[in-house]
C-alpha cells in the first residue's frame, strides 16, 4: 500500500496502512508480494518482475514460493520443459484484485478518521 496522502489546514500528513494477510507465521500477501504479482503479470517472467521492483531472483522466487504454498491454489505458474517465463493462475489473478480491493476499502475507510489525527501533527520543516 503506497500510503494515502492527506492535506489537513496546511499541514501535510500522511497515512499508511499495510494489509497482510497471514497464514501462521508466514506473510501470505502484503503490498510488496501483490506488487509482485502484479510486475509478474506484466512481464511474463519472475525474474523481469523482480528487477522491475529492484529483487534480486532469488527473493523474488522466494516470495512466490511462500504465495504458492500458502494458497489453497497456486497463484503463479512457471512454464516447465525449458522454457522460460512464469505468468499469473486465474487464483493469482482472483487473489491481486481482491487484494486491491481490500487496500482500496480500508484506505477509504480510515481516511476521514485519520485527518483528525494527522491534523495533531507538527508540520514538516521547510526542505532545504
Amino acid at each position: 500500500m503506497e500510503g494515502r496522502e492527506v492535506e489537513v489546514a496546511g499541514n501535510a500528513g500522511r497515512l499508511k496502512l499495510k494489509a497482510q494477510l497471514m497464514r501462521g507465521e508466514e506473510i501470505a500477501l502484503g503490498p510488496g508480494k501483490a506488487d509482485l504479482l502484479a510486475a509478474i503479470a506484466a512481464h511474463g517472467s519472475i525474474s523481469a518482475a523482480g528487477r522491475a521492483l529492484g529483487l534480486s531472483y532469488r527473493r523474488a522466487w522466494l516470495m512466490v514460493d511462500t504465495m504458492n504454498r500458502c494458497f489453497a491454489a497456486p497463484l503463479v505458474r512457471t512454464h516447465p520443459g525449458g522454457r522460460q517465463g512464469a505468468e499469473l493462475t486465474d487464483e493469482g489473478s482472483a487473489v491481486l484484485a481482491s487484494y486491491r480491493a481490500l487496500v482500496a476499502t480500508l484506505e477509504a475507510a480510515a481516511g476521514p478518521a485519520a485527518e483528525g489525527l494527522l491534523g495533531r501533527l507538527k508540520p514538516e520543516p521547510p526542505s532545504g
